[in-house]
């Protein structure tokens, strides 16, 4: 029988749910259980495909295609599992299949209601995904923070699956404990509020992850536990780390795996956090650096840098330098920078490896081309993710094949040379304006030459991985470039598409029309990432 353990957020949003749910989830699977994990969104949108990233953060794509939130990737990265549509729940999608089942006759002529029709529908998904999974356990967890009106309807679910079947449903709430800096004590008042409002949804938390700066005390965990009706060892302590892989020991510090099952009444069959515990000693001990620059556009929003639009990314740059014992410097740079300012462009020098990821829209492609043609003329290690990868090959037919107005079809669509053009059934689509769950999404085969960089990189000449985009590398152009030295060493074999280029006589300069960020693990790092780290490491020849 799967056992339930819904994860809800108190006090303000960040404060950490889905590497608590991931976290709780890796020490659950250490000793000995099947675990799942499922992320339960409070917002209309059937997914979150069509959301700027700057608005909600990455948006993470599994094999089956599925655009979700970029909690699936921590659940993914932590368990080493590959999840599908049913991890992933929004508002919209539920509020969608309950219309349709009312269109069909499905309710026999009875009136469909708010509730308790839309919790029906969550619970059905949720213990559906825990068959689909063949799960003991299920994570939930529930975004937004309680007290919204947002998340009520899920809030409702979860309280009637604990009403019909008790003895397999657990709740833990992630609040935060501030310290106020003119004070100087770490306060409980505002995570007595929050479980005060999730009482007032009918749900005790049996389990309090007290987020703060610092480690939750004795004197504080009493008072959690007077005031909120916990018992004190039931107060896990969550305090600031280095590494969000630090998290899964720090809960066991707390015993958190062992207070879990004894709540179930369930042994534990297995105890091994081993491997996590050597890569925690890795990522703590002292290591050479290597300079790892990302040219972006979504990380900039007002004063702030928003790291969530490229979480993957980043998590794949740190597995992969972890992997060849470097300490990764990750550092931001600005596409527009570079086109206000184009001298600005040396700086590039001063990295060892520079990435171009994904993204959308003509601001910042010129800023990230000069970046890409300077990387390619100096001989600084290259990838480009999907984007990254067609603006490389606009760069290339620009300034090594004579092609000056190389353009894509995303930018110009009436242009002469389109490089990168839109597919055929992409153009039925876009022309009806039907966006939302259409692109080329999910995972697709790939065939690699032997004797490339891509080839050193995997080791095989099959591979499959994650595709998210419209518009691909027009094949009437493969022969100009490849006669300037583009070598085209991974096809589609089914459509013929182009799926990684890189160049000759170059340290690394490889582009993927994939997202190998979104296959990377802690504890598996993505082998293009690998090399690439490894070989940025080694220096500029």
């Amino acid at each position: 029988m799967t056992r339930f353990i819904f994860v809800a957020g108190g006090v303000m949003s960040g404060v950490g749910k889905g590497v608590a749910t991931a976290s709780i989830a890796k020490i659950l699977q250490s000793k000995g259980f099947r675990v799942s994990a499922l992320k339960i969104d409070p917002y209309i949108n059937v997914d979150a495909g069509t959301m700027n990233p700057i608005e909600h953060g990455e948006v993470f794509v599994t094999d089956d295609g599925t655009e979700c939130d970029q909690d699936v990737g921590n659940y993914e990265r932590f368990l080493n599992e590959s999840f599908s549509t049913w991890n992933y729940l929004t508002t919209g999608r539920v509020y969608q299949a309950v219309i349709n089942r009312e269109r069909n006759l499905e309710y026999g002529g009875r009136c469909v209601e708010v509730v308790p029709h839309i919790p029906l529908e969550v619970i059905a998904r949720i213990e559906e995904a825990g068959k689909k999974d063949r799960a003991d356990f299920i994570l939930v967890e529930i975004g937004g923070t309680v007290g919204e009106y947002q998340n009520l309807l899920f809030l409702e679910a979860a309280r009637m699956m604990k009403l019909t079947m008790p003895s397999r449903v657990l709740f833990a709430l992630v609040t935060y404990l501030p310290v106020p800096r003119m004070i100087g004590e770490m306060k409980t008042k505002p995570t007595q509020t929050a479980v005060r409002s999730l009482n007032s949804a009918g749900i005790q938390p049996d389990i309090i992850l007290a987020r703060s700066e610092l480690p939750v005390d004795e004197p504080r965990k009493k008072k959690i536990s007077i005031f909120c009706n916990v018992a004190p060892e039931d107060v896990i302590s969550a305090p600031d780390v280095h590494s969000i892989y630090e998290i899964p020991l720090n809960f066991e510090k707390d015993n958190l795996g062992n207070r879990i099952l004894q709540k179930f009444r369930l042994q534990k069959k297995a105890h091994d956090l081993r491997d996590w515990r050597r890569l925690v000693e890795v990522i703590h001990a002292k290591k050479p650096e290597v300079h790892i620059g990302v040219v972006g556009k979504y990380f900039e929003t007002g004063e702030f840098t928003l790291m969530d639009s490229y979480i993957s990314v980043i998590e794949a740059i740190k597995h992969a330098s972890w992997a060849n014992k470097r300490e990764p410097k990750i550092t931001w740079l600005s596409a527009e920078k570079y086109e206000k300012n184009p001298k600005a462009i040396k700086e590039l020098a001063s990295f060892d490896g520079i990435i171009v990821p994904g993204g959308f829209g003509n601001r910042g492609v010129e800023g990230k081309i000069k970046a890409i043609q300077f990387c390619r003329e100096q001989r600084i290690s290259f990838l480009g993710l999907c984007f990254g990868l067609q603006l490389a090959v606009i760069e290339f037919a620009r300034n090594a094949c004579g092609v000056r107005d190389a353009t894509s079809g995303e930018f110009n669509p009436h242009a002469k040379h389109l490089l990168i053009d839109v597919m055929p059934e992409q153009k039925v689509l876009l022309k009806e304006k039907r966006y939302g769950g259409t692109m080329r999404l999910g995972k697709y085969f790939c065939q690699i030459t032997k004797g490339t960089h891509a080839f050193r990189a995997y080791g095989q000449t099959e591979i499959s991985e994650r595709h998210r985009h419209r518009y691909e590398v027009n094949n009437e152009y493969r022969e100009i470039l490849e006669k300037k030295g583009m070598v085209f060493s991974g096809i589609n074999p089914e459509r013929n598409l182009v799926e990684i280029m890189e160049l000759k006589n170059h340290p690394f300069f490889v582009g993927v029309q994939f997202h190998p960020e979104l296959r990377s693990r802690p504890l598996i790092p993505h082998p293009l990432f690998r090399e690439f780290v490894r070989v940025s490491s080694r220096g500029r020849t």
